[in-house]
């Protein structure tokens, strides 16, 4: 573990330099891992440990559209892909990996599985932090990891097979066997991370459900939302709204943010842009830190999980979720969208 100083604060990471994938494969190489639920983060790292020579296997309910699309990606019935409770039973580290409600239905079934000196792992903390309301507590006698890719599980796999990684976090809730660092580390390693960073389980769903409500999706949106109907109501029209409110933003200038640095695409816009920016942004970051300072706070709370359980442990959570997204997805600014999309030059 190196520690490296991020703004003048040292913290530990875990580089592919000093925990290469051998070393990976060699902590793993007596291990079954059983991936629980083939939705949103199950199949990029499947397929990437897969690819890397670790044994996977995956459960997941059938018939399901999931379970058709582990076939489609190879895993056959009955060799490599089980039922929930037979992949738990087989499995030495066990993917926990469904959603939070899903987490929460499934638990009663999963936990006679849990025997001693196994490994339950999560890509993300909500289940364990908020056990008070999801009741999802572990057995004394096994290892609980984490390892969180900083991203969907589609970019997992689309960075792993272009050669890169997408960085994950890393935490230890239990260690019982005394294997856990090497369990976490490898497994993370394995799922193709860049790198890794230390967190705990606490940490990673507070600053999870603050990013996801905020600027990664959230707050974006609501931006977005609120200048192109300024610019509508100010007689811009759709396409040009469009363009200059999400267009530019995530064809041009987010690509020089990842690549280079806020710092840089400032400096390499024009001096207008740049005058401009210097002098809006802290208006902006102080707009919206009340918003943010609330947001934190109902996380911290539980609020915000209880929220979600809520909702989603509804007979007709889809139902309401596809209306709500329906809204999205009809909105002019957004149908605005699929038009600009499809003007894109072709390569």
């Amino acid at each position: 573990m190196a520690k490296l100083n991020f703004g003048g604060v040292e913290e530990n990471v875990v580089t592919r330099e000093e925990f290469p994938l051998a070393k990976a494969q060699e902590v793993l190489k007596d291990e079954t891992i059983a991936i629980i639920g083939y939705g949103v983060q199950g199949p990029g790292q499947a397929l990437n440990l897969r690819d890397n020579g670790i044994k996977v296997i995956i459960g997941q309910r059938s018939p399901s559209a999931s379970y058709d699309k582990a076939i489609a990606d190879g895993f056959v019935p009955g060799e490599t892909l089980f039922s929930i409770e037979e992949a738990a039973e087989k499995a030495t580290i066990i993917q926990y990996l469904l959603s939070d409600a899903a987490q929460i239905a499934v638990w009663p079934r999963l936990k006679p599985h849990l025997t001693a000196g196994k490994a339950l792992y999560f890509s993300h903390g909500f289940g364990i932090t908020y056990k008070e309301q999801t009741g999802i507590i572990p057995p004394a006698d096994i290892d609980v990891i984490l390892a969180a890719p900083k991203g969907s599980g589609t970019s997992l796999r689309r960075l792993f097979l272009a050669g890169k990684g997408l960085n994950s976090s890393y935490a230890i809730f239990q260690d019982a066997t005394g294997k856990a660092k090497d369990r976490v580390v490898a497994m993370g390693i394995g799922i193709g991370s860049g790198y890794l960073f230390e967190t705990d389980f606490k940490k990673e769903v507070y600053s999870d459900l603050t990013g996801e409500r905020g600027t990664l999706m959230g707050a974006i949106q609501g931006l977005f939302a609120a200048q192109y109907d300024l610019l509508r109501k100010r007689g811009h029209s759709p396409s040009e709204a469009f363009n200059e409110t999400v267009e530019e933003a995530t064809e041009s200038l987010y690509p020089l943010i990842a690549e280079n640095g806020m710092d840089w695409m400032y400096a390499n816009c024009s001096t207008t842009a740049q005058r401009g920016a210097l002098d809006w942004w802290k208006k902006f970051r102080d707009a919206t830190a009340p918003v943010f300072e609330e947001l934190y706070d109902s996380v911290a709370s539980g609020k915000e999980a209880q929220l979600s359980i809520d909702s989603n442990s509804k007979a007709d959570y889809r139902v309401k979720l596809e209306a709500e997204l329906d809204e999205l997805r009809n909105s002019e600014m957004w149908t605005t969208g699929r038009t600009v999309r499809s003007l894109r030059p072709k390569n």
